[in-house]
């Protein structure tokens, strides 16, 4: 890998001028780099600031190197840093530059002030070394330094403290004569006049450099027409977030709530894109040997005519509905992340452009008019790895339900419930199943907790005096499962593409349970887990009440 203090001098050969900006921390590097600048100025006083402390030497050499250190890792941007006036005598800048240039650190700037400095904007103190002693630290800099590419600038001071043009060109040749590899020329001068009349008397061989803090106005490309290789932006990123939370904390205090200015701060997601969080997670999946379990939620139907929610369904798919200041699919994630199951796959259609699911990956079914629960499944078909569950997007149900499912042995097992028919009636068509333990009776008491027990008809036109449970809509697939019904669907596709499968129209249109029967009637054997509480789904206005109620209970007065 190229050293970036490398990157940095050529930098100065390619660039007419480099344009670089200060940060304080890891995050501010990444967004100097997200906005394509050429590198990054671990600036003294954002880390000062940042630690709440004067930017007068307070902080140690350590803490400004472990703060530099941060961005450097955070960004494939060279990192400059600013160390004052070299940490003490010329025996700390020896131990400074071997520290910061062993870090990989691309460039060092010390200024000719004595120590402990004064930040230069500030009216008082601004005493200067003696030309000689600083002539001796940039010597002893440059000795002390084993990579030739690591850079060496001098910060000339002598405008600031109002010592005259002369005495600021005089130390900028003693400097460069010195080894120096670069001049910054500070002023403090509301106007880039002072730096100009400098820059048209230099006649050095080392690059010059800016920060313009005090004259904002000019551009980069005056600078560089002026003779200037490298601008620093050295606090501005600082002042702008000063600013930008001061200004969130009072709303919040006004308010009393983070609402006013939500719409005005970014997005949790944006924070995850910056942190890196995504490409975390995909370097997981490569390589994380532990066993990863899939989860796929269709969620492409539209739902809108369930009684009593017709209005909420016509701003928002039903997964989408509020429950408890969570949505429905947020709520359901939980409890998937809560079982190990992170790897979480969403299949839209109706107002997909809605469904939002941080750290899932959100697939849309186009056709969701056309096709039905199936045919959405199947479109996440690249997430069937080893293990996977299925759960329909108008559900919820407990941990206890999914933690005992993941327990099952067998290749396909469903969770059905069988005490569907104690319930009062309901307007929507049961998925019906009529299912039997090894002994071939119907009910049998047992110390499991979830009986498994085979399935051999499923369907909504099942007689239900016949039928022994409802399927809930969450099923569980391990590798050899996920196998038959990849088989399954590809046969039904073929031969029912056109004409009736089951009870649906064709294969395309076909439900889940559907396709599970298919799977039963080529012989591979499908398991239902029983159950008898802990789920809900959501298919009315009572049912949605009830599941609000459930996490958002009713305060009861002592």
């Amino acid at each position: 890998m190229r050293k970036k203090s490398a990157l940095l001098r050529q930098f100065f050969k390619s660039k007419p001028i480099l344009r670089i900006v200060g940060a304080h921390h890891g995050l501010g590097a990444k967004l100097i780099e997200r906005n394509l600048f050429d590198g990054v100025w671990a600036s003294g006083l954002e880390i000062s600031t940042a630690h709440g402390v004067p930017d007068a030497n307070i902080l140690t050499m350590t803490e400004y190197l472990a703060a530099a250190s941060a961005m450097n890792e955070a960004t494939s941007l060279p990192v400059i840093c600013d160390c004052d006036t070299g940490f003490g005598s010329a025996a700390n800048v020896i131990h400074m530059i071997k520290k910061y240039e062993a870090a990989g650190m691309a460039a060092v700037v010390i200024e000719d002030k004595l120590f402990p400095k004064l930040n230069s904007f500030i009216a008082g103190r601004q005493e200067l070394a003696s030309v000689e002693e600083f002539a001796g630290k940039i010597e002893a800099a440059r000795a002390a330094r084993e990579n030739p590419d690591f850079m060496i600038f001098a910060r000339i001071e002598a405008l600031i403290a109002g010592w005259g043009m002369e005495e600021a060109l005089k130390r900028a040749y003693a400097y460069a004569e010195a080894g120096a590899d670069g001049i910054v020329i500070h002023s403090k001068a509301s106007t880039p006049e002072e730096i100009f009349t400098f820059s048209k008397k230099w006649n050095g061989a080392v690059p010059l450099a800016a920060i313009p803090t005090a004259y904002p106005q000019v551009t980069a490309q005056e600078l560089a027409e002026h003779g200037f290789k490298m601008v620093i932006y050295a606090n501005q990123g600082l002042r702008a977030s000063i600013r930008a939370m001061d200004q969130v904390f009072q709303s919040i205090q006004e308010v009393g709530s983070s609402s006013m200015i939500e719409s005005k701060i970014a997005p949790m997601k944006e924070v995850f894109e910056i942190q890196g969080m995504f490409k975390m997670r995909e370097d997981e999946k490569r390589f994380d040997k532990k066993e990863v379990i899939q989860a796929i939620i269709p969620a492409a139907g539209e739902h809108r005519s369930l009684v009593g929610l017709e209005e909420l369904l016509s701003e928002r798919p039903l997964c989408m509905l509020d429950i408890g200041g969570k949505t429905l699919i947020e709520r359901q994630s939980d409890i998937l992340r809560s079982a190990g199951i992170t790897d979480v796959c969403v299949v839209s259609g109706y107002q997909s452009e809605k469904v939002r699911l941080d750290g899932a990956d959100i697939l849309v079914n186009p056709d969701y008019k056309e096709t039905n629960t199936v045919y959405s499944l199947m479109l996440a078909e690249g997430h069937f790895q080893n293990k996977c569950v299925m759960a329909y997007s108008d559900i919820i149900f407990d941990r206890q339900i999914l933690e005992h499912l993941l327990k099952s042995p067998h290749a396909i097992t469903l969770v059905i419930d069988r005490a569907y028919q104690t319930l009062p009636f309901r307007e929507k068509k049961l998925d019906l199943v009529i299912a039997r333990d090894l002994t071939g009776k119907k009910n049998g008491r047992s110390l499991e907790l979830n009986h498994l027990k085979p399935i051999h008809r499923i369907g909504r036109r099942l007689n239900k005096d016949e039928a022994t449970h409802e399927f809930i809509g969450m099923a569980f697939f391990r590798e050899e499962g996920l196998t038959e019904i990849k088989k399954a669907w590809k046969a039904a596709h073929e031969e029912f593409k056109a004409k009736p499968f089951y009870e649906a129209p064709s294969a395309e249109k076909a439900d889940f349970v559907d396709l599970i029967q298919y799977v039963v009637d080529r012989g591979v054997p499908v398991y239902g887990m029983e159950i008898e509480r802990g789920w809900s789904e959501l298919h009315s206005l009572d049912d949605y009440e009830r599941v609000c109620a459930h996490f958002n209970p009713p305060l009861v007065k002592s």
